[in-house]
């Protein structure tokens, strides 16, 4: 056999199609090419290698590095990050399967496929190696550091000085690393500075708190289904127009509900102690309401119902539901009740309770992603989500009609835990939270004031400031207060939406933040101290 020539290069062969993908893909926006690792890796397979067992090394060690460095150059997180979903060994076989099929992206498949047959007609014709080259250069060439001035992020704004409670009143610098850095130091050390003053217990006439938190439920998951306009927050009297979630996990999204009652803090402070009068619950307890706790799952998934207890502070037991019928299947092949038999079996044990107010917390996980329907005949069948979220938000409108016909006095609050991720991005598949994104963490929240003299008519009024848990505590303390002023005529209802605390969006899960920096969302992943630009474009 004759060696190769010592000063050719290499032909690429099949590599070919593996850097033109890359080329079409990057230009299509699916990758966010690293360059420099692909322009080493393309000159390492051009090199020239006299002996044939060289060669036969170099292509074995280039096949894991190639698929490493390909999937490095996707938009998704650390692969690491793709299992650390909570309880995702839990998960059921169909479910899996569906996850494993929303990696299919069919128009990247199409474009791969239209490349694959240039391939083949034009390798007889052309070097294909030079094109791979080219294209590789091409991009390399695009993708080179612009001058000083013109980098993203090179203008320096300083924040409003506007003395709202949250709202930072720190300057801001060019968005890089180090600014960033410092701009959610200086939020946190803000948030810890911040906290809710409840008032003392009051004779005003007795009323319920009734916290409906929901799963998998953002603005852009009714927007997705064509159902931003529906029954329920339709005839809510307050609606949070820019309310974040700050997470996008069940369990954590609880935790920081139940803390509402002071700043926002970081992910990993969750699960450190606080004082009660963090706690929402325990405040409302203080004040001579008796805390109730209702599911219509059993909470034992990743724990949640001890994180209730352990880390929110909410010490009440579970109400008993196992009389009520099945009406869903979970991605975990667990039972669920439905939203409305739960809550009506809840009221009509509350008529008869003697109890004067109670804060009832209700979760529901109707709207997760992967639950199925069970039917007439009892089999669990696929639901899709416009069909779950009718039958959650219309049993929910049900509910607050129901209250209201009872004659009992109520503040209801509906406050979801996070989105559903029902479209996707660059960065995630559909129904992947591993990022708290703002379209997961973006989040729609409606207050209802029953038989408490509100204003009614006219559609409810809206808090269009960025808002968090803070907000509601606020807005908690302040329904009590004006509760106990009589007449009720003279209760100065207007002032109940003023100055509400303000919160930037900042948003954590255990391996990535992200956070808003002049109206742009970035993002950090576990293990990178560098901050990158979200990618928002539609997957």
């Amino acid at each position: 056999m004759v060696p190769a020539a010592p000063y050719a290069w290499a032909d690429l062969r099949g590599w070919n199609l593996y850097f033109l993908s890359k080329v079409v893909l990057a230009w299509m926006g699916a990758l966010n090419l690293k360059v420099l690792p692909n322009l080493l890796f393309l000159v390492a397979l051009l090199v020239p290698l006299r002996w044939r067992w060289a060669r036969i090394a170099r292509s074995v060690l280039a096949l894991p590095i190639g698929v490493a460095l390909y999937y490095q150059d996707t938009w998704w997180p650390p692969f690491q990050r793709l299992l650390a979903q909570p309880g995702v060994l839990d998960f059921s076989a169909s479910y899996w399967l569906e996850l494993m099929s929303r990696f299919v992206n069919w128009p990247m498949v199409g474009a791969l496929t239209l490349l694959v047959v240039a391939y083949l007609l034009l390798k007889p014709w052309l070097r294909m190696t030079t094109l791979s080259v080219i294209g590789m250069l091409g991009l390399a060439l695009i993708a080179l550091p612009l001058p000083a001035g013109l980098q993203w992020g090179e203008r320096t704004d300083v924040a409003s000085t506007d003395p709202t409670p949250g709202r930072s009143t720190a300057p801001r610098g060019p968005a890089n690393t180090d600014s960033l850095n410092a701009y959610l130091a200086n939020f946190y050390q803000q948030q810890d500075t911040l906290k809710t003053s409840f008032p003392g217990p009051s004779a005003g006439a007795p009323f319920d708190v009734i916290i409906l938190n929901v799963c998998s439920l953002a603005w852009s998951d009714l927007d997705e289904v064509g159902m931003r306009q529906n029954d329920l927050l339709d005839h809510m009297d307050v609606v949070f127009d820019s309310f974040n979630s700050a997470t996008a996990y069940s369990g954590p999204a609880a935790i920081r509900l139940l803390r509402a009652s002071c700043g926002q803090t970081s992910h990993t402070r969750l699960f450190d102690p606080v004082p009660a009068e963090c706690q929402l619950f325990s405040n409302l307890q203080r004040l001579g309401f008796q805390n109730e706790l209702a599911m219509n799952h059993d909470g034992h998934f990743d724990d949640f119902i001890g994180e209730l207890s352990s880390y929110g502070g909410l010490q009440a037991k579970p109400m008993d539901t196992s009389a009520l019928p099945r009406a869903l299947v979970a991605f975990d092949n667990t039972p669920l009740h439905r939203d409305g038999d739960v809550l009506m079996s809840w009221l009509k044990r509350r008529q008869a309770e003697p109890a004067a107010q109670v804060a009832l917390f209700y979760n529901t996980i109707s709207l997760h992603d992967g639950n199925r329907i069970v039917g007439a005949d009892g089999r669990a069948a696929a639901a899709d989500y416009k069909a779950r979220a009718n039958m959650v938000l219309g049993d929910m409108a049900s509910f607050v009609d129901a209250v209201e016909k009872s004659g009992r006095r109520a503040m209801i609050v509906v406050v979801p835990e996070h989105g559903a991720a029902l479209h996707g991005d660059r960065m995630q598949i559909p129904g992947m939270r591993e990022i708290p994104s703002p379209s997961i963490t973006h989040v729609p929240v409606g207050v209802k004031l029953v038989g408490m003299g509100a204003p009614a008519g006219g559609g409810p009024r809206h808090v269009t400031e960025p808002s968090s848990y803070l907000a509601l505590s606020e807005l908690v303390s302040r329904v009590y207060a004006l509760n106990a002023q009589v007449p009720a005529q003279d209760r100065d209802w207007s002032a109940l939406l003023q100055r509400l605390p303000v919160t930037p969006m900042v948003s954590e899960n255990e391996g990535a933040k992200v956070l808003d920096y002049d109206g742009k969302p970035y993002l950090q992943l576990q293990g990178n101290q560098s901050w990158m630009p979200y990618p928002e474009d539609a997957r």
